[in-house]
Parts: C-alpha cells; structure tokens; sequence
C-alpha cells in the first residue's frame, strides 16, 4: 500500500477533528454564539424599550407643547382683551376730559358775554346820565334842546359802537 500525501492530510484532519471534539470546541463555539445571540437579543429588547420610552417621552413633549400652545394662545387673547379694555377706557376718559373742556370753554364764553352785557348796561347807563345832565345844564329852549338830545343819542351810539368793538 503506497502511502502517500493525501492519506497524511486525511489522518491529520481526523485527528484535528478529534483533538477538536476532545477540547469540546465545537460546544465552546456553539455556547459563544448563542451568548452572542442572547447579548444581540437583549440589546434588540433594550433598543425596544428605548425606542418605547422614548415614544412615550415624544408624547408627552407633544401633550407639552400642545399644551403651551393653547396657555400662550389663551394669554394673547387675554392680552388682546385687556388691551381693548385699556383703548376703550381710555378713550372714555379722553372723551370725559374732552367734554369737560369743552363746558368750561362754554362757561367761560358765556361769563365773558355776560361781562360784556354788564359793561355795555354800564356805559349806557354812564352816557344817558351824562347826556340827561347836559340837557338840564342847558335847557333854554326847545330848538337848543333838540339839538343837544340828537348830540347826546349821536354820542350814545358812538359810545355803544366803541365798546362793543
């Protein structure tokens, strides 16, 4: 029987399997792959509950903003409210202040005319007392009497007209 090269190979690959066998290798292998597996398996379900969490944190930073959404919503329309109230309360009181003004304009204008009528009746009065002393003063006839009173109403008018200007 002629031995040869590949026999060699046969036997060191039986025996390489054996020495495999004997070292349980094939076990030790299996056993790494399977703690591989369960490590890969428990950080697929860690991921899970990551990505659960993290659904349930996105939800409830959207309940949040939703939240804050509708209380800043509320505030500028608060905001608005007020801001219509202060503009109509304002404008109430310009309108008070305004109509106020506008009595004491009248009250003052109407004192003024009064002051001018009490002025007028005072130079009337002056002027008839003047002219009525200058007829007694000369009352010689009736001719220089008539003269004298149409005197006197020409200077009554011109008294009238100067201060009513």
């Amino acid at each position: 029987m002629m031995i040869d090269a590949s026999f060699w190979v046969a036997i060191s690959f039986f025996i390489f399997l054996g020495i495999l066998i004997y070292f349980r290798v094939p076990q030790k292998v299996k056993n790494v792959l399977n703690e591989n597996i369960l490590n890969i398996r428990n950080q697929i379900s860690e991921a899970e509950k990551l990505k659960e969490e993290a659904k349930n944190i996105l939800s409830e930073q959207e309940k949040k903003i939703s939240n804050s959404k509708a209380e800043v919503k509320s505030m500028i329309d608060k905001a608005n409210e007020d801001s219509e109230k202060n503009i109509i309360k304002t404008n109430e009181e310009f309108h008070i202040l305004m109509d106020n003004r506008k009595k004491n304009a009248e009250e003052r204008i109407k004192q003024m005319k009064n002051q001018a009528v009490k002025d007028i009746k005072n130079a009337s009065i002056k002027i008839a007392i003047e002219s009525v002393e200058k007829l007694l003063k000369n009352s010689l006839d009736k001719s220089k009497l008539d003269k004298i009173y149409l005197s006197s109403i020409e200077e009554t008018k011109l008294a009238l007209k100067k201060k009513s200007s």
